[in-house]
């Protein structure tokens, strides 16, 4: 795995960083839970609504056009009266969910923690 090194204060790779190109999709307010949803299967827009708790149709519209660009998910339609579309992770998406897991397991396994922390400095406060 490459690592960050800074050499004569310029970094190693050139252009985009890619950590902080990959940390700004993921670090939008729904990417991670679409793809936590979508590692159970396909979904379809309006399933994944309702999976994910306080997104908003345009946020939901965005944050999947965003992961369909970067190559994370795909959009199929399917030719129906009215036409239905199906949203599946692709082998990139599966494999970012898997990289996931583990920050995932902190978060449920932490969340206790955190409240607590913050509790103790917003009485500081």
């Amino acid at each position: 795995m490459p690592s960050v090194v800074q050499t004569n204060s310029a970094p190693m790779w050139e252009g985009t960083c890619p950590v902080r190109d990959i940390l700004d999709r993921l670090g939008d307010a729904w990417s991670v839970l679409v793809v936590l949803q979508l590692e159970a299967g396909p979904s379809r827009f309006n399933a994944l609504k309702r999976q994910v708790p306080g997104i908003s149709q345009r946020m939901l519209t965005v944050t999947l056009r965003h992961l369909e660009r970067d190559g994370l998910v795909i959009r199929e339609v399917f030719p129906t009266n009215p036409p239905s579309v199906e949203y599946t992770l692709t082998a990139l998406g599966f494999s970012l969910g898997k990289a996931m897991q583990p920050l995932t397991a902190w978060a449920f396994e932490q969340q206790g923690v955190v409240n607590a922390a913050r509790q103790v400095f917003d009485g500081r406060q």
